[in-house]
């Protein structure tokens, strides 16, 4: 395990619109506010877009992502984690659960999710933290490291 430590600094609470690309904005607005590292939550809807649930097989490396389609309109429940990649700029990795007519997929939201109606977001910036993405040469991913 890799830990560190920072502190809560600006909340910033934003609502996204019907058709807004929900990760695009987020980092569009972290990286016009100077946000560096933060928590993210959503709530609300999309419609459009895909979701990674899982790797085919746990054992391969890199993982080859099983990916849904987001088809229609569905009530979102989301979280994620704003951290530096290697150019600098505020990465958003943020996984929701989403859920249409009694039927509820769980996964990694990618870029081109749509947002549906509305979507309400609200980022809480950490502050006084060297946290940052860096390439994990095993999995392919830029993941956290403290």
């Amino acid at each position: 395990m890799k830990a560190a430590e920072g502190r809560i600094g600006r909340v910033f609470i934003i609502r996204l619109d019907d058709g807004d690309r929900v990760l695009e904005c987020i980092e569009a607005f972290a990286e016009e506010n100077n946000i560096a590292v933060g928590l993210v939550t959503l709530i609300g809807g999309i419609g459009d877009g895909e979701i990674v649930s899982g790797p085919r097989r746990s054992e391969e490396m890199p993982p080859d992502p099983i990916c849904l389609p987001v088809d229609g309109a569905h009530e979102v429940l989301g979280m994620g984690v704003l951290a530096p990649g290697p150019d600098g700029r505020a990465a958003l990795h943020m996984h929701g659960a989403l859920g249409r007519a009694g039927k509820t997929a769980v996964g990694c939201l990618r870029f081109g999710v749509d947002c549906w109606l509305v979507g309400e977001v609200i980022i809480y910036e950490i502050l006084d933290t060297s946290v940052q993405r860096k390439l994990d040469p095993r999995s392919g991913f830029f993941l956290l490291e403290p």
